[in-house]
């Protein structure tokens, strides 16, 4: 979204009955109504998608054109397309069928035929609740433990760290950051409510952890305990993902 300061910057720019100013005060005006006391919860995600579908649209239309031309060049890719912030049968439906038919009419068009999955981010504890409608539609699951994790335990992240979550930990609140290890018995009974949901409709649903958790020895071991197919984290993470996940195959890291 544009940001105000770059739209009252380039106002100078032009007369104030031009053209170009009356779509900047358009603008403007769009970014007044589209702005939010508490984002973390607010107008994006599927959310944005569903009240502006072409945004969405637009990208799926990105991806499977990008496949099209991989195709062609002889590369072989099978894009995944992940919907955030689903938390209801409906959002994901949606995005399903809006993707099912942007794919057919791009492999129509183009003529040329290529796979694709559509799944959603468990990142709100309603997604983790209904995990067995969203697999009637969803091809997959991640995890997103972060948001999941702020939205469990009603914190926010930055918010919590800045004032009192070190305290926390020092008055035995909390053993650990739940920011840095998934808190088992919070968010990490939700990951596992997923999974156990989400099997249940489709047993070869892949399941796996995204954000900072993917790459913690400890929430690394939770994750093989509930049969998660993989972890995505930040690069610099992945030799200690790797090693975590080897160690807890061979019952060394519980």
């Amino acid at each position: 979204m544009p940001k105000e300061p770059n739209i009252l910057e380039d106002l100078k720019k032009f007369a104030p009955d031009s053209e170009e100013a009356k779509q900047l005060n358009n603008t403007l005006e769009k970014v007044h109504q589209l702005h939010e006391n508490n984002p973390m919860l607010g107008f994006r995600g599927c959310r944005l998608g569903m009240i502006y579908p072409e945004i969405y649209e637009m990208q799926m239309s990105a991806i499977f054109e990008a496949v099209v031309e991989l195709t062609k060049a002889n590369i072989t890719v099978k894009p995944e397309v992940m919907i955030p912030l689903v938390g209801t049968k409906p959002e994901m439906k949606f995005f399903r069928e809006m993707a099912d038919r942007i794919a057919n009419e791009i492999m129509q068009s183009s003529g040329v035929k290529f796979s694709y999955l559509v799944g959603t981010m468990i990142e709100v504890p309603r997604a983790a609740l209904v995990a067995d409608q969203l697999a009637e539609y969803a091809q997959f699951f991640s995890c997103g433990t972060n948001d999941l994790t702020q939205t469990t335990l009603g914190y926010s992240r930055d918010d919590a760290e800045n004032k009192f979550l070190f305290q926390y930990i020092d008055k035995g609140v909390f053993k650990e950051n739940p920011f840095a290890v998934l808190d088992r018995d919070g968010p990490g009974q939700l990951v596992k409510m997923a999974v156990e949901k989400g099997r249940s409709v489709n047993d070869k649903l892949s399941v796996g952890i995204c954000g900072e958790h993917g790459g913690n020895p400890e929430s690394i071991a939770f994750c093989h305990s509930l049969k998660l197919n993989y972890v995505s984290c930040s690069p610099f993470r992945v030799p200690v993902a790797r090693i975590a996940a080897a160690q807890a195959a061979l019952g060394v890291l519980k």
